[in-house]
């Protein structure tokens, strides 16, 4: 599947958006305007004004409305979802070249409010997704005790956990262990021990 750098980074930024909800982490990640102003700046989000009390509300309303296209049923649903989403926001293709980036497409009016600006990019992404037939590519994480969800942009579609440095290792180790414990299990029946 070939994904232009512009869909990666909607895609990045998607992941990270819906990570930020109290569910996944325990906590509102984005609890206030600094909050949000650092996720716009860890983005390089452009084309946008002040973001205010209003965009920090929209956004998360935003985030519940992207978490359920991403944890739709079916392709069908999440299309359903998709089209909403971005018909609410009167997406406006257009072709820019703006900060060295070279040729790319926006579908957000230039100084959208935040939030509009995210419904477009972010579901314009997933439309993107789902037209490719690989929304299977959308998943949550397989650790029993995490919530967070991510792309799995493997060539395989391989990928199980958000970070394979954190719940991938995590998982892994608590395999061993359970098999260090059933081998000594088993030779201890074997022994008479057990």
């Amino acid at each position: 599947m070939l994904i232009t750098h512009d869909t990666e980074c909607a895609l990045g930024i998607l992941v990270d958006l819906l990570n930020t909800a109290p569910q996944v982490g325990g906590y509102e990640q984005l609890a206030d305007l600094t909050a949000l102003d650092g996720f716009v700046a860890r983005h390089d989000i452009s084309e946008l004004d002040a973001v205010t009390a209003a965009d920090l509300a929209a956004v998360h309303s935003l985030r519940g409305r992207l978490r359920e296209i991403f944890g739709a049923s079916s392709t069908e649903a999440a299309a359903g979802l998709v089209n909403t989403l971005v018909a609410a926001v009167n997406a406006t293709p257009r072709l820019t070249d703006h900060d060295g980036h070279g040729w790319h497409m926006h579908y957000f009016a230039p100084h959208a409010a935040l939030a509009d600006h995210l419904a477009a990019e972010l579901g314009m992404a997933l439309g993107l997704i789902l037209m490719a037939g690989e929304r299977e590519r959308l998943r949550r994480c397989e650790a029993p005790d995490c919530a967070r969800v991510f792309v799995d942009l493997s060539r395989n579609r391989s990928r199980r956990y958000c970070d394979s440095r954190t719940c991938g290792n995590r998982m892994h180790v608590a395999a061993y262990r359970a098999r260090q414990r059933s081998a000594a299990d088993d030779a201890g029946v074997a022994l008479g021990v057990g």
